[in-house]
């Protein structure tokens, strides 16, 4: 399959590291014109070069704003008028107990998880429909099936992130315009590497042996039995952000290793 983004312009929230840059990479490599979203001017100019060091000639529009704010939405927006593709990847997470999680760790979660989605989609998806094609794509989690005790509020916005996904799928019907989510599982981004390696260091033990001893504990029904790479879960965006899949919508895609137990 030949996959041709050549003409599109894509966005990718929180596109600096880790999943994010994964996906503004392959995008990009499929010919589509990418806009580098991180909180600073350091972090993008580093992913920028970070992909045109391994795809020279690659068509890259940088914006520091922090998009889980109102303020930096409208920055987004007075600068970056239209794009085909919108990919909802920005969020963050943190293990924290259900008790210890305060109300304004449950407001910055939502803020940032699910209303940074919120306000990208409401505000580039009807200029979509009015040109009749269009794909946008929400970054939810396994975690969204299956509640995490270590961090409901995440899980939380994870789940809420695939009603979203669904109901604008179906607002925006026979328009042209594709909506999906794309759930991951555990996945070896700069986030979740950065946190075993802090845990490893703690512990005195090599990460590697720390993502088995999780992979074993805490997601046993995994079937590949190790962390997905950024790759393997951004190959399965690129795909949905395609021309090819046109009669893909209002899904909730797994790139899960198989940790979500379910034939559906």
């Amino acid at each position: 399959m030949n996959i041709s983004l050549h003409g599109k312009r894509a966005i990718v929230s929180g596109s600096t590291a880790g999943i994010g840059l994964a996906i503004a990479f392959g995008l990009a490599e499929a010919g589509a014109e990418v806009v580098i979203n991180g909180r600073s001017e350091e972090r993008v100019r580093k992913a920028i070069e970070h992909i045109l060091s391994r795809l020279p000639g690659a068509r890259l529009i940088g914006l520091a704003a922090d998009l889980g704010t109102v303020e930096g939405a409208q920055e987004l927006f007075s600068k970056v008028s239209n794009v085909d593709i919108l990919v909802n990847n920005l969020g963050i997470f943190e293990p924290k107990g259900f008790f210890d999680t305060t109300d304004a760790d449950w407001q910055r979660f939502f803020d940032i998880n699910v209303m940074s989605a919120v306000r990208l989609s409401r505000h580039y998806a009807p200029a979509m429909a009015e040109r009749g094609w269009g794909r946008v794509l929400f970054l939810s989690s396994e975690s969204a099936l299956q509640i995490p005790t270590e961090m409901v509020h995440y899980g939380t916005t994870k789940t809420a992130l695939l009603a979203i996904s669904r109901g604008l799928a179906e607002t925006l019907a026979g328009t042209g315009v594709t909506v999906n989510a794309v759930l991951p599982g555990p996945t070896r981004s700069e986030g979740v590497g950065g946190f075993f390696a802090q845990m490893a260091e703690e512990q005195g033990v090599p990460s590697e042996q720390l993502e088995k001893s999780f992979i074993a504990q805490h997601r046993a029904s995994s079937l590949i039995k190790r962390l997905a790479t950024t790759e393997e879960v951004a190959s399965l965006v690129v795909y949905l952000a395609s021309l090819q899949a046109s009669a893909t919508t209002g899904a909730a895609m797994r790139v899960d290793g198989g940790v979500v137990r379910s034939i559906a």
